[in-house]
């Protein structure tokens, strides 16, 4: 078939989006059998119910990846992040997680995971411009 047979389309298109997702689930399962994603969320509140604090992500072959981490400006600093994250590792192990991963940028907290055990994967220079995107995982115990 030659290449200029084909039609590209650029935009959404839900029933096409099903064909390359199972299509892409068919062959991964092929190599290392059924999966499941599970969606995972933990949040934090103050005394009067009010959130200040949380993650959210999902576990999936065999790791949780951290989607969100967010604290309310307040609680920075003071050990609500340590506390979420150490949950959440809790979390991945009780699903049987191997390890927790994530992304976070230069001017977010990459200090701060890197204080909780997390080990650099790489780094994308320039996302967004002018910063970087740190990609991090911790195995854990």
């Amino acid at each position: 078939m030659s290449h200029s047979s084909f039609q590209f389309t650029l935009g959404a298109d839900a029933p096409a989006r099903a064909v390359v997702q199972a299509g892409l689930k068919a062959y991964n399962i092929e190599h290392i059998g059924d999966y499941a994603y599970q969606d995972f969320e933990l949040y934090a509140r103050d005394a009067a119910g009010v959130v200040v604090g949380g993650l959210f992500g999902h576990s999936g072959m065999g790791w949780l990846y951290v989607d969100y981490l967010w604290l309310d400006d307040v609680q920075r600093g003071a050990g609500l992040g340590a506390r979420l994250m150490a949950q959440a590792e809790a979390e991945a192990a009780r699903r049987g997680c191997v390890g927790v991963f994530l992304y976070t940028y230069s001017f977010q907290a990459p200090a701060f995971y890197h204080k909780l055990g997390f080990q650099p994967l790489g780094v994308l220079e320039d996302c967004p411009p002018g910063h970087q995107r740190h990609y991090l995982k911790k195995r854990l115990a």
